[in-house]
């Protein structure tokens, strides 16, 4: 097992015990800090390990991260979805 693979191992334990506590904000702030170092990271496992084991680290953070995935679905469903042609008189 190379250094990426045990690096996602470990985000994704952390990101785990981080769930597990309580907060005021409901984790937003970890989550950003959780994405910030989680992008990267998955670049480093798909270049040493291919895209198949990276999109299964992809596909096991997005299970953690759930509601930032969510939020950002709807950000751009409503992004697509606006009617460009100006309010109706």
């Amino acid at each position: 097992m190379n250094w990426s693979l045990v690096s996602g191992l470990l985000w994704l334990v952390l990101a785990n015990v981080i769930g597990m506590f309580p907060s005021k904000d409901n984790h937003w702030k970890v989550a950003y800090l959780l994405i910030a170092i989680g992008i990267p990271l998955v670049g480093w496992i798909t270049v040493e390990n291919g895209p198949w084991i990276a999109l299964a680290f992809l596909a096991g953070a997005v299970s953690i991260l759930r509601w930032p995935v969510r939020y950002l679905g709807r950000w751009i469903k409503r992004a697509f979805s606006r009617d460009t042609t100006g309010p109706a008189e």
